[in-house]
């Protein structure tokens, strides 16, 4: 009985993936001050939940017959977003997404997308929705967003009280690691643009 559960909530939390979206966060955690950043990390996932829960309710119907505008189209267009951000981080390192981020008043729409609103989990919440319900999927969502806020906040903990005694390794870690995950970003966004023009090439356009 908890297999639909299970299934969605496994399928959100790999998209959303909050040790990969420490990564390509660091630039905001390690220039902006806890409280700020929790603040707008936990109002980002509230915005993020209420888009989720829209595209849950409505499917591809708001892209086709609200926004008259193609699903791929979308796809194709976060994948350049991620495509843009991936390439920055592999050519200029973390310290890119700082540049991205703005101002803090804008921190909670910053966090919310690109990281949080994009294609891939637009779609687990339009599927999510038709598979288990809009109940269902409120609740899936509701866990998976603070879990993913938890590991976040926590993660922003520890860079601050160890980042001054194992500065050098840490650096090295986000460095390392955060230009192997843009690589993967990068894959990602590739594979989108691909998958929504050959969607909209299939469907005779």
């Amino acid at each position: 009985m908890l297999s639909p559960y299970i299934h969605s909530f496994a399928l959100f939390f790999s998209l959303l993936n909050p040790f990969l979206m420490s990564i390509y966060m660091i630039g905001m955690i390690r220039n902006t001050e806890a409280k700020i950043f929790n603040k707008a990390l936990i109002q980002g996932s509230l915005l993020a939940f209420f888009v989720f829960l829209m595209f849950a309710w409505g499917g591809e119907a708001i892209f086709t017959r609200y926004l008259n505008v193609r699903f791929e189209s979308f796809q194709i267009f976060g994948g350049i977003i991620f495509l843009v951000i991936g390439y920055r981080y592999v050519f200029q390192g973390a310290d890119t997404i700082g540049a991205i981020r703005g101002a803090p008043e804008h921190l909670a729409g910053t966090v919310a997308m690109p990281f949080m609103i994009g294609p891939g989990t637009i779609s687990a919440a339009i599927v999510t929705g038709m598979d288990v319900g809009m109940t269902k999927t409120a609740v899936v969502m509701v866990v998976t967003l603070s879990l993913t806020c938890i590991i976040l906040i926590l993660m922003k903990f520890m860079h601050d009280h160890l980042r001054y005694k194992h500065a050098k390794y840490i650096d090295y870690y986000f460095d390392i690691v955060g230009r192997l995950s843009a690589l993967l970003i990068g894959t990602i966004a590739v594979d989108m643009i691909v998958t929504g023009t050959v969607n909209i090439i299939q469907s005779g356009v």
